[in-house]
């Protein structure tokens, strides 16, 4: 006879549950997706520079990654739930402010206000789902979790087109307030976590702070040609910061910074496999529309749909990989999906010279198809080797990955784009394909960790 589930949520709960996490996170990756597509819009209404206008989108995104680790942390002090419920509320109130904004300034300080509504909703959301779902089915959440992020991605300039086609821009943010709503009332029936009862760090969360806020503007200003000494300065000021977050860390049992969970093999593998799998993503994704442009004449309109079977394909693999998950070793599931998606890289930088739609599409969807591979079963990884009370700092950090990674993937493709110019595109691929082989790589090491290594989910 199976034994019986002693943890996780009952149904109907687990699913109202989940559509909660999921609106929400929806939210949170449409609301970058659609703010990206309508700069050029804001730009001009709000009589804004380009550069200016610019800040619409690093301020959100920004703050999201200073802010991942500390909320997580206080997540553990005074419940997920609570961080959940506040940051969505943040979130929604931020939303509206930024459809009732009249200037750049307006604009941008709602934008920060609504990174930390994100960053409450995005620093938790793991661990919650830790919560929700039985240890038996974890993969199976995180898949779902994994399928609304690329869902949302891959929909996002699509809705974003749709409401600027019959309306004006802050229409992309009122949109907000009502799902918002409705989100709210969902997340009634997230689960109440154990409270850690410790006292929030707020000396390491300023230098967590510093330290994520200046590495990301170094990294930033170094693949966008910025000057030499302010980039030196900038990685010295992180440096030193980092330096002092670890000193005050070690000690720590429950540390803001994660310093006890990277002690741990399998989760230290799988970070590192998240931040080359996301900056091998981030390179090609930025690389591919400049090279089906200027490389092989295609439309913006064409560029666009050439690219929607890479993100279809991850939505589609996502839940089956969650299941897969729950039954077979991340290491394999991961280096397997990685090699797939490193040798689409290939094949899409291997294009001969006047390809076919149809040579694209199935080299974007084979690149679509070992991303989400490798992403559930990793996420699944870094969660479940976390002890059960340290789930915030394991969901922090897999989201902090995550941002860390696209970051410096976007940096590297700028620089790329300053050395190599006319072959740019083309050597962004092949070096993402070479990030994704090393992600393989050291996804494959965790095949040989140690039993006892996954903690009790």
């Amino acid at each position: 006879m199976q034994a019986r589930d002693t943890d996780g949520l009952p149904p109907p709960q687990r699913e109202w549950a989940m559509l909660a996490i999921g609106l929400a996170i929806a939210m949170a990756v449409l609301d970058s997706a659609i703010a990206n597509v309508a700069l050029p819009t804001i730009a001009r209404d709000l009589e804004a520079t380009p550069a200016d206008s610019v800040w619409v989108v690093n301020a959100y995104q920004l703050v999201i990654t200073i802010l991942l680790l500390p909320l997580a942390s206080l997540g553990e002090i005074v419940g997920y739930r609570r961080i959940y419920r506040v940051g969505l509320a943040v979130f929604t109130i931020a939303s509206l402010g930024c459809a009732l904004s009249h200037s750049l300034g307006m604009l941008t300080l709602a934008r920060v206000l609504q990174g930390v509504g994100a960053a409450g909703v995005m620093s938790v959301n793991a661990a919650l789902v830790r919560f929700i779902y039985p240890r038996r089915m974890l993969g199976r959440g995180i898949g779902i979790v994994a399928l609304v992020v690329a869902v949302s991605a891959a929909v996002g300039p699509s809705v974003a087109a749709a409401i600027l086609s019959v309306a004006t821009w802050p229409w992309l943010f009122a949109v907000n307030v009502p799902v918002g709503i409705a989100t709210m009332l969902a997340a009634r029936a997230l689960p109440r976590t154990p409270r850690s009862g410790g006292r929030f760090d707020f000396l390491s969360a300023a230098l967590n702070a510093l330290f994520f806020g200046l590495l990301i503007v170094a990294i930033d200003s170094l693949g966008h040609g910025g000057r030499a000494l302010y980039v030196a300065l900038a990685f010295a000021g992180a440096g030193l910061a980092g330096i002092a977050l670890v000193v005050r860390q070690l000690p720590q049992a429950a540390p803001l910074l994660p310093v006890d969970l990277l002690r741990i093999p399998l989760f230290a593998l799988s970070i590192a496999t998240s931040v080359c799998s996301f900056a091998a993503q981030m390179l090609a994704y930025v690389a591919i529309p400049f090279y089906l442009q200027d490389a092989l004449g295609r439309g913006a309109v064409a560029t666009g749909l050439l690219m929607t079977p890479w993100p279809v394909a991850t939505a589609v693999m996502a839940p089956i990989a969650g299941r897969l998950a729950d039954r077979y070793a991340a290491g394999i599931l991961g280096a397997l999906g990685l090699a797939v998606f490193a040798a689409g890289l290939a094949l899409l930088a291997l294009l001969p010279a006047v390809p076919g739609d149809a040579n694209i599409v199935w080299r974007m969807a084979l690149c679509g198809v070992g991303f989400g591979l490798f992403q559930s079963p990793n996420n699944r990884a870094i969660l479940g080797s976390a002890p059960r009370a340290r789930s915030g700092g394991a969901s922090g950090m897999l989201g902090t990955a995550r941002l860390l990674g696209q970051t410096s993937g976007a940096a590297l493709v700028a620089l790329l784009f300053g050395v190599f110019h006319a072959h740019a595109t083309i050597v962004a691929l092949g070096v993402a394909a070479g990030i994704a082989l090393l992600a393989a790589a050291v996804s494959g090491t965790r095949m040989l960790r140690r039993p006892g290594d996954e903690a009790a989910v």
